[in-house]
């Protein structure tokens, strides 16, 4: 089947990832009528699939597809004009490395979730090249879940509301339509990448709930997050959530508060941060928290997400202690220096541009090369 006759029955979309939301987002999409195609970087994480095994989803999305395989990232260019990063944070970096040489401008790439100031990256590895391509970036994830095995996802929850901003920001109309295309109407316009970077409330809320559940994890117990999430645990992400809205309103930017977050991606009133997860759990789609101390909520949370908020803390004279505090923590306990770890923002050098540049940047995806001596 060519692409244009697969494009009859929906978009073509191409995702770089197959962990939990790569696999609930092609869920997602097959179910609204479009034509995934996954693509695992190792290739480990799509191998039953790609002999011809189906991919099924249960709970908030069900669900039998048989998704399109890619065996390279220039097989997953060529086949889809939309492309979507679905992976972790620390994945992010090598998956931009190898797709950016096979990009076109008939491309349009989605971070899901943007991470990092990632966008900048690969807008700049565009540039290098004299390509540029829309690249919008989500605040969060269009669904959360659990992979199963490697032909099976429960997806947890569809988001109701998800934050997006496109660079360059004259594709920001298009961007929309196209996301909404997609994925229904669900996405809330942001200003610039800062926003969407102080919009992803995943770093803070796994912190809190990662220090407060360490051992559990640790232990490979089986464990209801919502249910944790208790009144202590609570009343630390509120906290971590006022370092974080000070540092958007430092920037004029306008961002969600953690309260919203829950509200609108798990369909509950709002409350006290513990009340509402209590009623997640109440209602079964408060999740199962991480059996393992090699997780995301600290792997890729804490070097993609702490790392930056505390940044731009610093930048914007309004410090996240508590932000701070958790990057040193969480070092101290897995024994590694996690701020060192994040490679995006190495390769930007980010400590040689000023806020300025970083605001210039939020919208045009490019920073200005600093004057050399």
């Amino acid at each position: 089947m060519t692409t244009r006759e697969r494009n009859d029955v929906g978009k073509t979309v191409g995702l770089a990832g197959a962990g939990s939301i790569a696999f609930g987002t092609a869920a997602v999409l097959a179910e609204a009528g479009h034509d995934p195609m996954l693509w695992s970087p190792s290739g480990a994480g799509t191998a039953e699939l790609a002999q011809g095994a189906p991919l099924t989803a249960t709970g908030a999305v069900e669900t039998v597809l048989t998704p399109r395989i890619a065996d390279s990232a220039q097989a997953l260019a060529q086949e889809n004009e939309v492309l979507i990063i679905a992976l972790p944070g620390y994945g992010h970096k090598a998956v931009l490395d190898a797709l950016a040489p096979h990009l076109e401008p008939r491309h349009h790439v989605i971070i899901s979730s943007h991470a990092s100031l990632g966008a900048v990256y690969l807008m700049q590895l565009l540039a290098a090249r004299g390509v540029s391509v829309p690249i919008t970036a989500w605040g969060t994830t269009i669904c959360t879940g659990r992979r199963q095995s490697g032909t099976e996802v429960k997806v947890n929850t569809v988001r109701s509301r998800v934050d997006l901003c496109t660079v360059p920001e004259e594709s920001s109309g298009t961007a929309l339509v196209l996301c909404q295309e997609l994925f229904g109407d669900r996405f809330q316009p942001r200003d610039g990448l800062l926003a969407i970077s102080l919009s992803n409330l995943n770093p803070q809320n796994h912190m809190g709930i990662a220090l407060g559940n360490i051992t559990r994890m640790e232990r490979g117990e089986t464990w209801s997050q919502g249910q944790n999430v208790t009144p202590t645990v609570g009343r630390l992400l509120e906290a971590l959530d006022a370092e974080r809205l000070e540092i958007a309103q430092a920037l004029g930017l306008e961002v969600k508060t953690i309260f919203e977050h829950f509200h609108l991606s798990f369909h509950v009133p709002i409350a006290s941060i513990s009340e509402m997860n209590q009623q997640m759990h109440a209602q079964g789609n408060g999740g199962t928290g991480p059996a393992t101390a090699d997780s995301r909520y600290v792997t890729e949370d804490v070097p993609y997400g702490l790392v930056l908020t505390a940044a731009l803390g610093r930048l914007t004279g309004h410090p996240a202690p508590l932000h701070e505090a958790g990057i040193r923590i969480f070092s101290a306990m897995y024994g590694r220096d996690f701020e060192a770890e994040n490679q995006i923002l190495a390769a930007l050098d980010l400590d040689r541009y000023s806020l300025d540049d970083l605001k210039r940047a939020a919208r045009t995806g490019l920073l200005r090369q600093p004057e050399r001596a």
